[in-house]
């Protein structure tokens, strides 16, 4: 699959890059995709949601009333659940919610993702470019200059800062370097802007 290298005013640069099937065109697995995007979200999950439990409750444990006799139900302590202010029944612990995921479940993932978005036209190819100071203004003119009106993620081959400063003020447009590419970015990004040497980065990352 080929696709046309634009520049940063939006120009066709007369040439055209080589997209590896191996990568952008193969038969997506759906259920990779399911499993990566749900381990990338629960890996990012705090897990610190704690309620007291009755137990930890501060309280008497003296028996509130008698067991029979009173014409309404048995109850213990007032650190019942049952009973305002009294412990939570069954209620969330701090834990983990990371999992294991195989690399080449990983992989296989990301291959989709990206033959999904290869599939429908929604990669462009822009040639490497560098600014010279951060400025908001700069990243905004190229992304009206590629006619793009979606949420956009911009992959570079590496870290670049002045890029990065310019482009964090735009609200739907974020940028990452191939290395950081996940299946969750892809997915959660309506197209994707490749700069040229970071399709060559992200081919060594899956010949790896």
């Amino acid at each position: 699959m080929e696709l046309t290298v634009y520049n940063i005013k939006g120009e066709d640069t007369g040439r055209k890059v080589s997209l590896r099937d191996s990568v952008f065109g193969i038969e997506p697995n759906d259920h990779a995709i399911y499993l990566d995007v749900k381990q990338f979200m629960a890996n990012n999950r705090q897990g610190t949601s704690k309620t007291k439990e009755r137990s930890e409750v501060t309280g008497s444990t003296k028996k509130i009333k008698r067991q029979k006799g009173t014409g309404t139900a048995r109850a213990g302590d007032i650190k019942s659940p049952i009973f305002r202010g009294g412990g939570r029944t069954f209620g969330p612990r701090v834990r983990d919610y990371r999992f294991k995921l195989n690399r080449k479940v990983k992989q296989l993932a990301r291959k989709s993702a990206l033959s999904y978005k290869a599939k429908d036209n929604k990669i462009f190819v822009l040639e490497d470019f560098n600014l010279e100071e951060p400025k908001t203004r700069n990243c905004a003119s190229i992304v009206d200059n590629l006619k793009i009106k979606k949420k956009s993620l911009l992959v570079l081959s590496e870290q670049n800062k002045n890029i990065y400063l310019s482009s964090r003020n735009l609200p739907d447009f974020d940028v990452l370097t191939a290395s950081e590419l996940t299946t969750y970015h892809i997915v959660n990004t309506p197209v994707l802007v490749f700069c040229e040497s970071a399709i060559d980065v992200l081919d060594k990352s899956f010949s790896n």
